[in-house]
């Protein structure tokens, strides 16, 4: 059986709140409870390696099964970009190439193995081993590109946000009238530009004034943005079992 989730208009939303709790929670752990990019992203990958083994076990989709495992993902891409990029020093251009020649490395052996990349339809083991590694290393590419395009050439977390936008604005307009562009690719290149999204509209929630930030908490966003996530979540369930119905 399918053990992925409907790509839907919620389906973006929900990445969208999920990409948002990475940046936050990520920096909540290694900023405000000042416990470092190293030992979060441990935390962080222990985490990710529970859940991803609950949903791999599991013979069907269960949609908190499966978003607890994005959110997973985020978290540890957060905390993994900034340790690439703060602690080892590799800056925000050369973690962002690197990674993003991971993400094509990624999907090259995935199509090379499987004779196709697939984002709708997930039902070997193998599958969804490709799917969720493509999905680590490109939300890891998308903290460090949303740190780059905000930090690096200073164009702040409000334009940085805008930016990413109008790109996954270009990517559903090229998706309705580009029909000949494999809808595959298409997935997989908005699901990059989600991260980024969440990554700046997450420092533009919490950083400070001086940073051009709300200085909201970072515990506290975190917070709120997952109650929000749990019910497009239920939302999106419901209207799911509806369609079947």
């Amino acid at each position: 059986m399918n053990k992925v989730a409907k790509v839907t208009t919620l389906f973006w939303v929900i990445k969208i709140l999920a990409t948002t709790i990475g940046e936050t929670g990520g920096d909540a752990f290694s900023m405000t409870l000042n416990l470092g990019y190293a030992l979060s992203t441990l935390i962080f990958l222990a985490v990710f390696c529970v859940v991803l083994a609950i949903q791999i076990s599991s013979e069907r989709f269960h949609p908190f099964a499966y978003w607890a495992v994005v959110v997973a993902t985020t978290t540890v891409g957060t905390t993994l970009s900034d340790y690439f990029d703060r602690t080892l020093e590799f800056g925000y251009v050369k973690s962002s190439v690197i990674l993003f020649c991971g993400v094509v490395a990624v999907l090259f052996v995935w199509n090379r193995v499987e004779g196709h990349i697939e984002f709708e339809k997930i039902t070997t083991r193998k599958a969804e081993g490709f799917y969720w590694l493509t999905i680590l290393v490109s939300n890891t590419l998308g903290t460090a590109l949303g740190d780059y395009v905000a930090s690096t050439a200073g164009l702040g977390f409000e334009r940085g946000a805008l930016i990413f936008a109008a790109l996954l604005a270009l990517v559903a307009t090229l998706h309705f009238l580009l029909k000949r562009i494999p809808p595959a690719i298409l997935f997989w290149a908005a699901y990059v530009l989600t991260r980024p999204l969440g990554a700046t509209l997450g420092d533009l929630l919490t950083k400070s004034r001086a940073e051009g930030g709300f200085a909201q908490g970072r515990i506290l966003s975190t917070l709120i943005i997952g109650g929000l996530m749990i019910v497009a979540i239920i939302l999106a369930s419901r209207r799911e079992r509806a369609a079947e119905n």
